[in-house]
């Protein structure tokens, strides 16, 4: 048989099993008999270098044939799941290796729904053909968005059904990611290995993303400052477009400060900061407005992981650590008022623009306002007719909010240009997102759902945008639930 190695551009490496093995298990993923290729990312493979046709990945991503140069582990980890610490693992995933791709940059290659591994618990190991496409559908949303993300490369249907609540098809995602590493892999670490190998598994992190911190006076205590800082970043991007993750347990939250683990996450349609979408968050603790606090809480507990790194004297070490984590809130609320006002045109913030922003959401969650839609009003100056932004405590603060814009050195054309940048067009709304989904389920078609991937890779544009993709339902999120797949 010919080597297809250098035609399919594979190029892998193997480096995390140059950690102690105890923080994965080698392992095959599980054959399917008749696998598919239904969806086939082909702007992410050409950025991977990979060259060859969809069908020529069938085996390799369907799990039925190891890649040339494939080690396929299972990463362990621990993590809290609503508070509660819990030993994990990759119980339905498996890494195949890491991809140095076009522009050399090294990146995961992930299956996802691909079998049983040692950490799958009471779990099949498989996923249904819904949520992994709900996957591809919102991890390529954020990426348009421009929001760190994992990114989904491939869905292929196994032929197999899975047995949730019903039988539904199942499916194979291949996702791709600057790495899997977690904060519930240190936790996992410090928890139950020693720390020779808690700081091999740092200083590969250190190595993989944050290599420049090698040279600062404290490795450990920068690596999680550098953390704080990207994960301060990707909430605000949370935040600036409506969505919420539906799930933030320390296993879901990466030290590359990328967005993983899309399940039961949505968008925000009309603006509620207690909005919570997930079927498995009955107390609201991952609900939009509470997302800054959880992750403020998830990096206390890497915080925590890498205390015996940070200073050998346990009392400087909380010290310090307890400082970086503190400074969370500060600056956190100094990037989202920054970025409120980037979406309201406002380049340079005032302590006031805390005022005018406030006001402007509590009035919003008054009167259910669209939060995607009022900043697009807001910037095109179309303010509906006949409607609540006719009231007058709404005409008031667009009149304050107005005379803010006057105020700067900037032009209106300016600001308007600044809001354009911020402010997303199209979202993916809940009720097309379950309309493509519903339409592969029953009828196996995709044109739905491929419709919808086609206009949110350009969110952010006003052109050609058919109606149906600006506005949400208006009785559908009433009693909308999403669901982790599992």
């Amino acid at each position: 048989m010919p080597n297809k190695y250098p035609i399919l551009g594979f190029q892998l490496e193997n480096s995390y099993q140059n950690l102690p093995q105890s923080l994965f298990t080698k392992i095959r993923p599980q054959s399917f008999p008749n696998p598919q290729m239904l969806m086939f990312n082909k702007q992410l493979a050409s950025e991977l270098g990979l060259n060859g046709n969809p069908e020529d990945y069938t085996p390799y991503f369907s799990g039925n044939e190891i890649l040339p140069n494939s080690e396929p582990i299972a990463q362990a980890y621990g993590g809290h799941q609503f508070g509660h610490f819990t030993v994990l693992g990759d119980g339905r995933a498996i890494l195949l290796g890491e991809q140095i791709s076009a522009s050399n940059k090294k990146l995961d290659i992930q299956l996802k729904g691909s079998g049983r591994t040692p950490y799958s618990r009471s779990g099949d190991g498989k996923a249904t053909l819904s949520a992994m496409l709900r996957e591809y559908c919102m991890s390529e949303a954020l990426h348009f968005l421009g929001i760190p993300t994992s990114r989904s490369l491939a869905v292929l249907a196994t032929g197999e059904p899975v047995f949730r609540e019903t039988p539904q098809h199942g499916a194979v995602l291949t996702r791709v990611a600057s790495s899997h590493i977690r904060v519930g892999t240190f936790e996992f670490a410090r928890r139950y290995l020693p720390i020779e190998d808690l700081k091999a598994l740092a200083d590969y992190t250190l190595l993989r993303h944050y290599p420049e911190l090698f040279a600062t006076e404290n490795p450990y205590l920068s690596l999680l400052n550098s953390v704080i800082e990207k994960q301060a970043d990707l909430i605000v991007n949370w935040m600036r477009v409506g969505f919420i993750h539906g799930v933030m347990n320390t296993d879901n939250m990466t030290i590359s400060g990328e967005t993983i683990d899309y399940g039961p996450c949505a968008f925000m349609n009309n603006y509620n900061s207690e909005t919570v979408f997930s079927s498995i968050d009955t107390q609201g603790r991952y609900a939009f407005g509470n997302q800054p606090k959880i992750a403020q809480w998830n990096l206390a507990c890497l915080a925590g992981a890498l205390l015996p790194l940070i200073h050998s004297n346990q009392k400087i070490a909380q010290d310090m650590a307890s400082k970086a984590i503190e400074d969370f809130q500060t600056l956190y609320e100094n990037k989202w008022v920054r970025m409120m006002g980037h979406k309201l045109g406002i380049f340079e913030q005032k302590p006031s623009d805390s005022i005018l922003i406030n006001e402007l959401l509590d009035w919003m969650e008054s009167n259910k306002a669209d939060y995607t839609n009022t900043f697009v009003f807001l910037q095109n100056n179309t303010l509906p007719i006949e409607s609540i932004y006719q009231k007058p405590d709404f005409v008031t603060w667009h009149s304050a909010w107005q005379k803010r814009i006057e105020e700067q050195t900037q032009s209106k054309e300016e600001a308007n240009e600044l809001m354009k940048q911020n402010n997303p067009v199209v979202i993916p709304r809940n009720h097309l997102v379950e309309e493509a989904l519903e339409s592969v389920s029953t009828a196996s078609s995709f044109s739905l759902l491929q419709e919808l991937l086609k206009v949110v890779q350009n969110p952010y544009s006003q052109n050609t945008i058919s109606d149906k993709y600006l506005f949400a339902s208006e009785m559908h999120d009433l009693n909308y639930k999403t669901y982790c797949g599992t």
